[in-house]
């Protein structure tokens, strides 16, 4: 048996063990790359541990640092405030303001469960008291994290063009990012559409009244459920509402990473992490734990998903597969069976550890011509998140967990089971046909 189908298997096995059992997939992914690496490709230790992006990893400790001390000091609830008061009491902006919100946050750097943990509760309880469509809201916030969740000071979008930067493709992110803030926006209007959103249009509601509600939705942490791949639940813990210095001062943090990060060309990682010091250092005593709250389980999962994905490259498999599918004949054939085989394995697995090892197998069709680097990595990228409406995948778990009572959970979760089996049909054919198919 050749390397590269000793790694397969052993990568089949790991997203298996990992998907089953309540265990962090980047622990596994270690156990993994020693294993492969050491004993079926003969590399050294150090050789194997030198596969880590450390710029990957600083990245990603940095910015949720960053939204630990935001999600700390009230700024998340701020945030959610003001929004829901801009509707003025119109009940059809509801669910935007939902969708917009949880974008925000994923933009900013919340992992996408956390983003849907502190959301999902405050949606899914306004679409109980004005009788919104429980899919519809739930699915709002689903797709709000993933639409936010590519961009470039986000966990998505930095693993993303991070991978895109090392198999040698720069200046991907925007063009990333924008496609899957397209696509969910696009299915948030066809959920809006299909599901109510017009009987709300004539619809209003004290402001004041839903502006209380947004407070008590905000404590009551909703229900939890544990993060796929990572073996570990969902805080929800946030501050109480009111505009404060430390909050405006947290806003200004983050456009400055944002400005200086992508203005200025400097390294998104170092400018996060320099913003969240400065602010743990004006105030101390309130952040003390922040560093506890940086998103640990993630950070393991990406290193060790990383660094098995640096010994799938030294075996080969990249290439191999990659040209099997240029070898179809056309390379957008093996493109759409790219963007089928991550919406489906992502459905039940961690799209977070998926795409450290989808993205470079597409090399090959890249360099075949007729697509362009980041129309290839958008399609992957979006492929293999938009499906994160299953009950089985974390985020759409959140949903469910969170239900209101006006709808049963048997009900609710045969609603979220049938929209994520269309979604994970279509989703990656309808990806691939904006994406790919015109050869940007």
């Amino acid at each position: 048996m050749g390397p590269e189908w000793i790694a397969i298997i052993a990568l089949v096995a790991l997203f298996v063990a990992g998907t089953v059992l309540p265990i962090n997939m980047g622990a596994l992914a270690y156990v993994a790359a020693w294993f492969v690496g050491v004993f079926a490709l003969q590399m050294e230790e150090k050789e194997v541990l030198g596969g880590i992006s450390a710029d990957l990893v600083l990245t990603l400790i940095g910015v949720t640092y960053l939204f630990s001390i935001a999600k700390n000091n009230g700024t998340v609830d701020l945030i959610v405030a003001r929004a829901v008061q801009a509707v003025g009491g119109r009940v059809a902006l509801i669910p935007w303001v939902m969708f917009a919100v949880t974008a925000v946050l994923t933009a900013i750097g919340a992992a996408s469960p956390a983003a849907c943990a502190i959301i999902g509760p405050v949606a899914l309880g306004f679409a109980r008291r004005y009788k919104i469509n429980p899919l519809m809201m739930g699915m709002f916030v689903v797709h709000g994290a993933q639409g936010g969740g590519f961009s470039p000071i986000s966990i998505y979008g930095t693993i993303t063009n991070s991978v895109m930067s090392e198999v040698g493709y720069e200046g991907t992110a925007m063009g990333v990012f924008l496609a899957s803030l397209g696509v969910n926006v696009a299915m948030a209007v066809i959920l809006f559409l299909a599901l109510g959103g017009r009987r709300l249009v004539h619809e209003r509601v004290d402001p004041a009244e839903a502006s209380s509600h947004v407070a008590d939705d905000l404590h009551v942490g909703g229900a939890s459920v544990t993060v796929r791949g990572q073996g570990v639940g969902v805080s929800t813990t946030t501050q109480a509402v009111g505009v404060r210095r430390d909050h405006v001062l947290t806003l200004l943090a983050f456009a400055g990473v944002a400005v200086t990060a992508l203005a200025f060309d400097q390294n998104i990682g170092f400018v996060s992490i320099t913003a969240a010091v400065v602010l743990a250092m004006l105030s101390p005593k309130q952040h003390k734990d922040a560093v506890k709250q940086i998103a640990w389980p993630t950070v393991l999962l990406v290193a060790g998903v990383s660094t098995y994905a640096f010994i799938l490259t030294e075996a080969g498999v990249p290439e191999y597969i990659g040209n099997w599918a240029a070898g179809l004949g056309v390379v957008a054939i093996g493109a759409l069976v790219l963007c089928y085989v991550g919406g489906i394995v992502s459905a039940f697995a961690s799209s977070t550890a998926l795409l450290p090892v989808i993205i470079p197998i597409a090399v090959p069709l890249i360099a075949a011509g007729g697509v362009s680097p980041w129309a290839m990595a958008a399609a992957l990228a979006v492929s293999s998140t938009i499906v994160d409406v299953s009950p089985f995948s974390t985020n759409g778990a959140l949903m469910l967990a969170n239900r209101p009572d006006t709808i049963s959970e048997q009900a609710y979760y045969k609603q979220i089971l049938g929209y994520a089996v269309i979604v994970t049909l279509a989703g990656p054919l309808l990806v691939w046909a904006i994406l790919v198919l015109p050869g940007w």
